[in-house]
């Protein structure tokens, strides 16, 4: 090891892959009945890294009496597990719509779901000069930070994503990035026809989106991933090997996250993402039924019917 690497090495280890950000609320949007763009500003943002498509965010929100017990910047996590609960900060994940570092600005949208949680409480009152914390990669770190997972192999032939309205601030900003070079079917599962948002993308980007409107999560994506794999042939099924056996996830105790390392690449690449029971349906399906490889679907299940850790 030269001596060069030995400094990175060490600078590594004392600057943090993700870290702290004090932000305000400078304007909000509201795009939809169920979604709020809310653009946050603080001079901090200029050392927020632009890592583009999915990348993850924690928002830090407001003490009931409206203050942010401090965690430091380095082993935040373990330092606000040890806080008592009184003076837990509420943390909900996210997904960065667009940050501009140059005029320190962070996009994110936020789903809406009335007063069911912390986050869609404060989103649905978010106003110019409301502060949050923001804890998101750190420019100053030298290496990857991390917090992203599209992740499609650079031979896949075609491109599906999936999700519901939670995954939606992410398909669409990975939507918007794709070349269109390869074929790519984004499917998206919102609320209601109101929730159709417009989107930027490019010829062989094919967007469909899924208004359940009263039906229940999953009932429309289901079937329509299913419409998309019974369409596919030629390179786009390449990846299919014949039914693979799934070790159960328990999705009452344990999450439902993997994305694979990609071990082929000539067909067919799948990211799902949104209600874990929803999810783990789809990927058993891709996998036991359609038969593609296991090592081309990634999902994630962002949170769960019934329980109110979504916002």
């Amino acid at each position: 090891m030269t001596a060069g690497s030995d400094q990175t090495l060490e600078r590594a280890t004392e600057v943090p892959a993700y870290r702290p950000f004090s932000v305000e609320v400078l304007r909000t949007r509201r795009l939809s009945p169920s979604f709020v763009r809310v653009t946050f500003g603080g001079e901090e943002l200029s050392d927020f890294a632009d890592e583009g498509f999915d990348q993850r965010i924690k928002v830090v929100f407001p003490l009931p009496g409206g203050g942010f017990t401090p965690i430091g910047d380095d082993d935040w996590y373990r330092r606000w597990r040890a806080l008592p609960a009184e003076l837990q900060n509420p943390i909900r994940t996210y997904t960065v719509r667009a940050v501009r570092p140059e005029r320190c600005e962070l996009d994110v949208d936020f789903v809406l779901h009335g007063e069911t949680g912390p986050a869609s409480r404060w989103a649905t009152r978010a106003a110019p000069g409301h502060r949050v914390v923001v804890i998101g990669p750190n420019a100053a770190y030298p290496g990857p930070t991390g917090g992203q997972e599209w992740a499609p192999p650079a031979g896949a032939a075609h491109l599906l994503l999936a999700g519901d309205e939670t995954a939606v601030p992410a398909i669409t900003a990975i939507a918007e990035a794709l070349s269109g070079e390869v074929r790519a079917t984004v499917l998206l599962e919102v609320p209601g026809p109101g929730d159709v948002l417009p989107l930027d993308v490019r010829p062989g980007v094919e967007v469909l989106w899924l208004s359940r409107d009263g039906a229940r999560h999953g009932d429309l994506l289901i079937p329509a991933v299913r419409g998309v794999l019974a369409g596919l042939t030629g390179p786009a099924t390449a990846a299919r090997t014949g039914a693979a056996t799934l070790e159960d996830v328990d999705i009452e105790v344990e999450t439902l996250w993997d994305v694979p390392e990609v071990t082929g690449g000539d067909g067919l690449y799948a990211w799902l993402a949104g209600e874990a029971g929803t999810v783990k349906l789809l990927r058993r399906h891709l996998v036991q039924e359609a038969g593609i490889d296991r090592s081309s679907v990634a999902f994630m299940g962002y949170w769960r019917l019934g329980r109110s850790e979504i916002g």
